[in-house]
């Protein structure tokens, strides 16, 4: 409905709020909030303000989170003079809906869905976009095509409150590190955001075909959940204490290895637990600075991707070890994760896509093996935690197996490194984290000696790359900004933590002025680019804050 950041023309395709004469603008989230705050100012002594949020607070016992935008337009000073632009689109960015109206509301009505607006502003002014000056505050309730019983203004107020309320509750109760404290506490929040309570999915950004680097045609669409990134997160907010996250996201992970009744994992899911995620193209949007085109769905679905089996099955360790949450793991739990290890067993030195999702080609990749040899090693430790011996050895006889394959088929002897594929010479990023998922110990020296190659062949300056050889869309412009937290958590293990520290300084500078993160940065210009908010960019400020700050007890 609100697709203008892909778009080639501002004629419909958003919802716009002009003030007559603007010359200043500023915006900042309330302090430990979700709620933007806007304002403006012109040259005569008139300002507004703009306050936008989803509402969502506890109601009934329950959370109450309806598909709405509350827009609330305050006057701070003068006589602002301001113009409404309610303009959505259908049909993929093709038209507008067909408008219709009542007493205090307008319906867009399209094939797919009818979203209605509830105001207390003229609805003539809204409808014929006609300049106005602001007496006091008005209040635009934007959702789904349900009646208001409550005066617009009345409901907005109160919205307001609560979900204020409902924020900072919730962050206080984080773990925070002592050092970094807002800027983890936004990266949480952000995190959060991407998660869809109903199911538990948590999606890996909020947009699609933001290109990775400009005219790359690296353009796709991010709004699914994938295993891996999943576990990342979950991860994270474990780590900060957001325990409720995190048990959602072990349910949908549970019931999606129920319905593989044994089979293999995709990569990726639907937000609803749905498989197939068919990729195409929208003719109508031309993309993100005309840079198109612009993908819906996303072909990854079909990928073989072996990593799936320890980014499952290490997201739901926590659930048979961690006390604070509802819901424990059973035996009958431990034996349905049992047979996603057994497909781990089978493919660990099976080509496939890889964490990097190359289309083109397949190959065995080490980070792939390592994430099998995780799920096994989980395994037997989750089998000694419920007190089954036998199913221990077991576990812990495959992880064996497998982490010997990995030490001699993944160790190139001539460089003296492990590298990205079996009997491979190239490198790439995922080998930073060898220490963070247990393959290795710090101490061991192939690791210092990895983290070297790292350094390298993948840094270009402060950042990072994934990797640097060609690919199906030729060889990559743009620093993926997850690897640069990687390298900065390697560098902390390694004791170099000076280092760790003053990339880390630097990396801050780079998010937007509201905190956040892309999925790729320019490492000559430090513009972001690719799908935003990148859930993965801000798991991994989350991971290196944690690790780098000094303990509370250490701070007076």
């Amino acid at each position: 409905m609100f697709c203008a950041l892909l778009r080639d023309s501002d004629d419909f395709g958003y919802f716009g709020i002009d003030l007559s004469d603007c010359e200043r603008t500023e915006q900042h989230y309330l302090e430990n909030t979700a709620i933007l705050v806007t304002r403006l100012y012109d040259p005569h002594g008139g300002a507004i303000e703009v306050m936008d949020f989803a509402p969502r607070f506890h109601l009934h016992g329950r959370t109450f989170r309806p598909m709405m935008l509350v827009r609330r337009i305050r006057r701070l000073t003068g006589s602002p003079r301001i113009t409404l632009r309610l303009r959505p689109a259908c049909d993929e960015g093709a038209s507008r809906p067909d408008m219709t109206w009542g007493s205090n509301h307008i319906r867009y009505v399209a094939p797919s869905i009818t979203l209605r607006v509830t105001t207390d502003a003229s609805l003539t002014a809204l409808m014929q976009e006609t300049s106005f000056f602001l007496e006091d505050t008005i209040t635009l309730l934007l959702g789904s095509d349900e009646t208001v019983n409550e005066a617009a203004n009345e409901v907005g107020r109160r919205f307001l409150e609560e979900t204020t309320q409902y924020w900072r509750e919730w962050v206080r109760n984080l773990g925070i590190p002592f050092e970094w404290q807002s800027e983890v506490i936004r990266a949480a929040i952000t995190l959060k955001l991407n998660a869809y309570d109903d199911t538990g999915a948590i999606i890996a950004a909020m947009t699609t075909s933001i290109p990775e680097a400009a005219g790359s045609t690296r353009n796709w669409d991010y709004r699914y959940c994938w295993l891996r990134d999943s576990y990342f997160v979950v991860n994270a907010l474990n780590r900060l204490g957001a325990t409720r996250t995190m048990e959602r996201y072990l349910a949908y992970i549970i019931n999606l290895a129920a319905d593989a009744g044994g089979g293999p994992l995709q990569p990726v899911y639907g937000i609803d637990g749905r498989s197939e995620l068919h990729e195409r193209e929208a003719p109508a949007l031309a993309g993100y600075r005309g840079m198109g085109p612009v993908r819906i769905g996303n072909l990854a679905y079909r990928q073989v991707q072996h990593d799936v089996y320890g980014s499952a099955i290490l997201a739901a360790t926590h659930i048979f070890f961690d006390q604070r949450l509802t819901r424990r793991g059973d035996e009958a739990l431990f034996h349905r994760l049992e047979a996603l290890g057994e497909q781990a067993i089978c493919c660990h030195d099976q080509p496939d896509a890889g964490l990097w999702e190359l289309r083109g080609s397949a190959r065995v990749h080490t980070f792939s093996a390592v994430m099998c040899w995780a799920a096994c090693d989980r395994l037997a430790k989750i089998a000694q935690q419920l007190g089954l011996p036998e199913r221990t050895d077991y576990w812990n006889q495959q992880a064996q197996i497998i982490h010997s394959t990995i030490s001699q088929r993944a160790w190139n002897e001539k460089r003296g490194t492990f590298v990205s594929t079996f009997e491979g010479e190239a490198m790439d990023a995922s080998l930073l984290l060898l220490v963070e998922v247990g393959f290795l110990d710090r101490s061991d020296p192939r690791f210092s000696a990895t983290v070297g190659s790292v350094e390298k062949e993948l840094r270009r300056g402060d950042f990072i790359f994934r990797y640097t050889e060609k690919d199906d869309f030729g060889e990559p412009e743009n620093a993926f900004i997850l690897c640069t937290f990687w390298y900065i958590n390697a560098l902390a293990a390694l004791d170099r933590r000076e280092e760790a520290g003053v990339l880390f300084a630097k990396l801050l500078t780079c998010r937007n002025r509201h905190g956040l993160l892309a999925e790729h940065i320019d490492p000559e210009s430090g513009e972001l680019w690719g799908n935003f908010v990148q859930t993965y960019s801000m798991v991994g400020l989350i991971n290196a804050a944690i690790r780098l700050s000094i303990r509370w007890d250490q701070a007076f």
